[in-house]
């Protein structure tokens, strides 16, 4: 069988059309051979080009089909394709994300397990991750801000640098040059100074230094024995003691108890100091007429008469 130009031709026109149909797809990231599934969501601003990477774990399973401005809600509404063989759920959320430093931006699937299956055709969730160009903005915003703070520190420091020098000329300049000099070499000569000192007197500075280091360490000895000492028991049975000596010494000040009746109270007192008298008297009698008390000394009974006082 003999096929005819015309036909031969028109076969070429169609393989050309179909090549032409199937390479602009695969540039878009759609391969027609492959069996996909399509789902849509939406995001507030748009971040996203056609054939942008649809990820899983970081691992790619799709391009973005299809992106189209939603005039009634205001929101951008992207269609993407995924292998059919990915099965997931209606709760699980697409997240947009940044995929370089160079701006490149995709699309994250993050599954979830609880939920209905999801089907092509069905519209998921969205959310937008805070990525790492916005982040690195941030901080060298920070870094700017700063960097202006100190170079501005740094300006006020030259501005009163340069009130101090009033005189610009070389003359001057070297005026000043020569005072710093002249003060350098003072510094150096007190140095020097110091030094010998330091020299002459390095046996009694070692030996000072020792004698420190032995009272350090007999300093140690004193605290470690006075640790072991349990000063705070001590401490705590005497102040015990002295409470209990307050409240004795209260009671006696109240008259309380035999020696607070003693000394509070005065017919006692008075009494007592009658019966020393009367036995101060009687002692004494006792010396001058002992015959008087012993009758072995004398038997005729002396009466007794007391004294008389001048």
């Amino acid at each position: 069988m003999k096929i005819s130009k015309e036909v031969k031709t028109g076969i070429l026109v169609v393989l050309g059309i179909l090549l032409v149909i199937y390479g602009f797809n695969y540039l878009k990231g759609q391969n027609l051979f492959d069996s996909n599934s399509v789902y849509y969501t939406e995001f507030d601003y748009n971040a996203l080009t056609e054939s942008s990477l649809v990820t899983v774990s970081g691992n790619p399973v799709g391009k973005v089909q299809d992106i189209a401005y939603d005039f009634k809600t205001g929101k951008t509404r992207v269609s993407f394709f995924v292998n059919e063989e990915l099965k997931f759920s209606k709760n699980s959320v697409v997240r947009l994300y940044e995929t370089s430093l160079m701006g490149g931006n995709a699309i994250a699937i993050i599954l979830a397990k609880d939920g209905d299956m999801a089907k092509s055709g069905d519209t998921l969730k969205s959310e937008v991750e805070s990525g790492l160009v916005s982040s690195l903005s941030k901080n060298f915003s920070g870094i700017s801000s700063e960097l202006n703070s100190t170079l501005k520190a740094t300006d006020t420091l030259f501005n009163n640098l340069n009130a101090f020098v009033t005189d610009d000329s070389d003359a001057g300049l070297k005026s000043t040059i020569k005072e710093l000099n002249e003060t350098l070499k003072s510094f150096k000569a007190t140095s020097n100074t110091a030094n010998a000192l330091l020299s002459k007197n390095d046996e009694n500075l070692a030996a000072i230094l020792e004698k420190f280091k032995i009272l350090s360490s007999d300093l140690a000895v004193v605290s470690t024995e006075l640790k072991e000492a349990n000063i705070g028991t001590t401490i705590e049975t005497l102040n015990k003691t002295l409470n209990n000596l307050n409240g004795l010494l209260a009671n006696i000040d109240k008259g309380e108890g035999t020696m607070g009746k003693l000394f509070k109270d005065e017919a006692l007192y008075d009494n007592l100091e009658g019966a020393t008298k009367e036995m101060e008297a009687l002692l004494k009698d006792i010396k001058l007429h002992p015959k008087r008390y012993f009758r072995i000394l004398s038997k005729k009974e002396i009466p007794y008469k007391e004294e008389e006082t001048k």
